[in-house]
């Protein structure tokens, strides 16, 4: 599931939309089998995802959830794009297939709290854990007469070509908080339709980047994907020169 606006479907390829389902959602139903009988049980979670798309959880160990990933990594979760619609069922949702694994990644953990701050407080426990989940396949529906099987290879984003900006990521993220709070706020405002003050970037990945603010998120993709930090720098100045147009 995921807050915010309903998401637009237009005439991109099914890969894609499930895609941008997954880098928009705030939350998911996680689907596992009980560990102890295999029925079926479905759990609310807080949903990131790494630079292609891949989901991150953050669990703990006390959870039946995550005693089910134990028994059995195989996991369904399905991701809905439908908020702030009349009839929901218009919308569209995907339910995304694969195996959740447990990552030690400082720097992936570093995404999901910047995406979900109240994280903060317990993703160092001992008893937490990211997850990330490597997508084989999604059944996608995308509204009337749009229902389709997705492959993962057709989800998750190539990142051969992407790595300096995967690495840099971080330091993109710093460097536009602390040094350009006015541009983040210029998109937000006249790009992004979005109202308040105090936007900030939470992270950046080749498509596009992410705001939060009080709980709240929001995502502008680009214009082009961007390869690696001089790219991504182009990108937002030019995001920035024309929310400064818009605004005047």
């Amino acid at each position: 599931m995921s807050g915010g606006r309903a998401v637009t479907v237009n005439d991109d390829a099914p890969g894609d939309l499930v895609r941008g389902l997954l880098r928009r959602a705030e939350t998911a139903a996680l689907a596992t089998r009980l560990a102890a009988g295999g029925e079926p049980y479905a759990s609310l979670v807080l949903l990131a995802t790494d630079a292609a798309a891949c989901p991150l959880l953050l669990l703990s160990d006390l959870a039946d959830h995550s005693r089910n990933i134990a028994a059995d990594p195989r996991v369904s979760l399905l991701i809905d794009g439908t908020h702030g619609l009349r009839d929901r069922l218009t919308g569209p949702r995907a339910s995304v297939q694969g195996r959740a694994d447990e990552v030690a990644d400082a720097g992936l953990k570093a995404r999901f709290v910047r995406r979900h701050p109240s994280a903060a407080m317990y993703a160092d426990f001992a008893d937490f854990r990211l997850y990330r989940v490597s997508v084989e396949r999604a059944h996608l529906v995308a509204g009337f007469g749009r229902i389709a099987w997705v492959e993962g290879t057709e989800i998750v984003y190539p990142l051969d070509t992407v790595r300096s900006l995967v690495a840099a990521e971080e330091e993109i993220v710093d460097h536009m908080n602390a040094d350009h709070a006015d541009a983040m706020a210029l998109i937000a405002r006249h790009l992004m339709g979005l109202e308040g003050d105090g936007w900030k970037m939470a992270g950046v990945d080749p498509e596009g980047f992410d705001l939060c603010r009080d709980g709240c998120r929001a995502r502008l993709t680009f214009d082009r994907a961007v390869a690696d930090p001089q790219q991504c720098r182009r990108e937002l100045v030019a995001l920035t020169k024309r929310a400064r147009r818009r605004g005047k």
